[in-house]
């Protein structure tokens, strides 16, 4: 009997709601997600529906108007209640974040090298000026870099090259998970799919979990073992990778699939599906299933009351209508 991987991360009944002067604004609402060694997790929907907001909640980076209710456990530990010191010692060294919009997130006025070796020098202050430059140097190889590129301000880089400076800081420390969060989110779309190409690699090379957040589901339907679906909150579907794409059980789903044409299909190449109106507004959640009016397969049931998670076809789904024609 195969021994299962260690649980890096395990989010059990999250919910996050932030405290705003319009009143409370519910933006995760009971997600629940498991991240094993090895083993890299995607994350889709529409802006909105609560990604980013759960990334954030992994190593409690959220505003202080957030309120978070559930369990998030990083590598065993309750990150609720770590303390600030031992909070810090997890960042970066047990586990670290990929930011979007790379450009954003480097220093302008600093070298790569320098930043890249932050972090090294901030979690192994015993190192020598030496060794931490040989660290850089690997870090940046590893991502397809030069070293030479060390030397270089983020505006001298590429997009692709910036983003690949994010992924060498996040893996500075050894991290044992790496959250990224729209890791190619702006890039063309070959320096996107050298980018996700990378991110496969390390994950195989270095047996780290990655759990990765993204729109496009077609990206992680490339990149992922297993993929989870979320809308207005909630997980509305989830299941292996190369499933939810091809054969997708929830509406909501199947439009983010048939957004994105498939090479060599000539009816998404002359006919590509799209979604109708826009997500609800969180505090102000329809009856019943939140995406009910905008499904093409709504029915008055699907009004009733907020479908639960139940196996359809050996998936997790939240629809009434899930297998039926």
């Amino acid at each position: 009997m195969t021994t299962p991987a260690p649980e890096l991360l395990s989010l059990r009944d999250l919910h996050v709601a932030y405290r705003t002067s319009e009143g409370r604004l519910p933006a995760v609402r009971g997600v629940d997600l498991v991240v094993h060694e090895g083993e890299v997790v995607g994350v889709a929907g529409e802006s909105g529906c609560g990604k980013s907001t759960l990334a954030s909640t992994v190593l409690r980076l959220q505003p202080k108007n957030a309120r978070v209710e559930g369990e998030v456990e990083v590598l065993g530990h309750d990150v609720r209640a770590m303390r600030w010191g031992d909070l810090r010692a997890l960042r970066w060294a047990g586990a670290s974040i990929v930011f979007q919009g790379a450009l954003h997130s480097l220093n302008p006025v600093h070298r790569i090298g320098r930043q890249v070796a932050e972090p090294i020098r901030t979690h192994e202050p015993g190192l020598s000026r030496d060794a931490v430059d040989r660290r850089v140097e690997e870090l940046l190889d590893q991502v397809g870099l030069s070293a030479s590129r060390a030397r270089a301000y983020p505006h001298q880089l590429s997009g692709g090259q910036r983003q690949r400076v994010m992924i060498a800081m996040a893996l500075a420390c050894r991290p044992q998970l790496v959250v990224a969060d729209e890791p190619t989110t702006a890039l063309d779309v070959m320096v996107q799919a050298q980018i996700l190409d990378l991110l496969k690699d390390l994950v195989h090379e270095l047996g780290v979990g990655l759990l990765i957040i993204s729109h496009d589901l077609s990206v992680l339907a490339d990149v992922c073992d297993r993929v989870l679906v979320m809308y207005a909150g909630r997980v509305v579907e989830s299941g292996p990778a190369a499933e939810v794409f091809a054969d997708p059980l929830h509406p909501y789903t199947a439009a983010l699939s048939g957004a994105f044409p498939r090479i060599g299909d000539p009816a998404a190449r002359y006919a590509p599906a799209g979604l109708a109106g826009d997500p609800p507004d969180p505090r102000d959640l329809p009856p019943g299933c939140a995406f009910a009016p905008r499904c093409p397969r709504a029915v008055e049931e699907c009004t009733h009351g907020e479908p639960p998670l139940l196996q359809v076809g050996g998936r997790p789904v939240a629809c009434l209508r899930a297998g039926s024609s």
